[in-house]
């Protein structure tokens, strides 16, 4: 590189700089080297793809005007990744190109209509940050609506419907449900269904995607660039909360989550579980979640399993137009398969393999043979700490406030013991969760209080009729 080449990129980074300000000339910039002119255009590179990305997607015509500045005839940025460049057995990876379409006419005055020959902007800032692959088959037109799902899917809809300034009603919407309920569908549904519109960005990550991009943006000393493209999303979406694990990781979501909540922007979440529940994460951050709408998909119920499995036939019949599954087939398999959705697509492509390849007609002796190992026993039911303070409260005529307060009158202190006792012996929470849940209990005190109750069942005939009696209302 010639001496007045190195002073022309000096002057394009000042100008750069003064346009984009200096936090984001830091952020972006910094690390920009010129590699080489050529004609009409310009060589940069950068180190990583993250940057990469983000520069093409949001800063590629601001560099080529900042150039055209000093040198009118360039009509080309070529950007690339340095390390692909200059490692010993370099990775071949082809330029992004910015060009300057030419003048038709000598008198149209060049360098303001430019092009980008890269991915739309939306697409390229999943790339840069990481996001999840999306199904195509999850959109809102093929979700089955019922009643265990309704208030999700309305909710849903009303997050992708939105425009860019419009008021953020519920924020975030968090979706919690058991698995093959629809959680992942109804989030990508959001995504599909929020970028068709391109005015605004809808970026799709898993907890554990998230966890990558931070963990790798800090190894790349661009953790500040990852933030601000994180927080630059109109709408966040994250599946799999659960799965969120350390505590810097866990800390970056929490300031992530608090900006865009802050900002105006949409954040959407799925988990298996409501934000209490959720021990590995951070007070804060389940108390954030909690603030927005909590929205439970409850068990399928066999009408709307029968239209799952109507949608995937008819789905399945779009490819294969001879596939039927006659009624009494139908009707079967509703009633058999209990667990989820998923179950329910699995036996639909039994059916339809064992009809293409056996050339046989669907019918109900098959079907209870080809998926005889998806029906399931019925599942107990999930019986959820609030359910137990609940009821305990109403059999001993006391408030739930009275449960979780510090009050040891007698007419409170046998009924929260009951209670904690029926928490450990009818969930899988620990000890420190149930005191957590009864106001913050010591993990000592639930286990005095177990102990406790557990002694008197086996000597009060009473006692043992109530708690008895208990277990029966919560298991039903």
């Amino acid at each position: 590189m010639t001496n007045s080449e190195q002073e022309r990129w000096s002057r394009v980074k000042g100008r750069l700089r003064s346009t984009v300000g200096e936090d984001v000339y830091t952020s972006w910039f910094a690390r920009m080297d010129l590699e080489a002119v050529q004609d009409e255009s310009v060589h940069l590179s950068v180190p990583t793809r993250f940057l990469k990305s983000w520069i093409q997607a949001h800063y590629a015509e601001r560099v080529l005007s900042c150039w055209q500045a000093e040198m009118p005839a360039v009509h080309r940025i070529d950007l690339s990744v340095r390390s692909a460049m200059r490692c010993a057995t370099p990775v071949k990876e082809a330029p992004v190109a910015v060009e300057a379409r030419r003048p038709e006419r000598s008198d149209i005055k060049p360098a303001n209509d430019m092009r980008t020959l890269a991915a739309a902007p939306v697409a390229a800032s999943h790339d840069a940050l990481g996001g999840s692959p999306l199904d195509p088959r999850l959109t809102f037109a093929s979700f089955v609506v019922g009643r265990a799902n309704t208030l999700a899917h309305a909710a849903a809809r009303q997050v992708a419907d939105g425009r860019r300034g419009d008021p953020v009603m519920f924020n975030p919407l968090y979706i919690h449900a058991g698995v093959g309920l629809g959680k992942t569908h109804l989030l990508q549904a959001v995504t599909w269904a929020g970028n068709a519109g391109g005015e605004r960005k809808v970026l799709y990550l898993t907890a554990e995607k998230f966890m990558y991009g931070f963990v790798a943006a800090l190894k790349s000393q661009t953790a500040l660039a990852f933030k601000e493209a994180l927080r630059g999303i109109d709408v966040l979406v994250i599946d799999d909360l659960q799965f969120l694990q350390g505590k810097s990781t866990q800390a970056e979501f929490c300031h992530t989550l608090n900006a865009l909540i802050d900002a105006g922007r949409q954040v959407v979440i799925a988990a298996d579980r409501p934000p209490s529940d959720l021990e590995s994460l951070d007070d804060r951050v389940r108390s954030r979640l909690a603030g927005g709408l909590v929205v439970e998909m409850a068990t399928l119920g066999e009408d709307l399993r029968l239209g799952i499995l109507k949608s995937r036939v008819a789905a399945a019949r779009a490819h294969h137009a001879s596939f039927d599954v006659p009624e009494p087939v139908l009707d079967y398999l509703a009633r058999s398969i209990t667990h989820n959705g998923r179950d329910l697509e699995g036996a639909i492509n039994r059916l339809l393999a064992h009809s293409k390849l056996n050339n046989q007609p669907v019918t109900l002796d098959m079907a209870e043979r080809e998926v005889r190992d998806l029906v399931r026993p019925q599942e107990p039911k999930r019986i959820k700490i609030e359910d137990i303070q609940r009821v305990v409260a109403r059999q001993y005529n006391v408030s739930r406030s009275d449960l979780l307060s510090s009050r040891r009158t007698a007419n409170v202190v046998r009924p929260r013991q009951v209670a904690m006792y029926l928490a450990k012996t009818l969930t899988l929470r620990s000890l420190p969760e149930i005191g957590r849940r009864f106001g913050g209990r010591d993990h000592t005190t639930v286990l005095h209080a177990v102990r406790k109750i557990e002694a008197l069942v086996g000597k009060d005939i009473t006692l043992n009729d109530e708690v008895e009696s208990l277990k029966r209302q919560l298991q039903d």
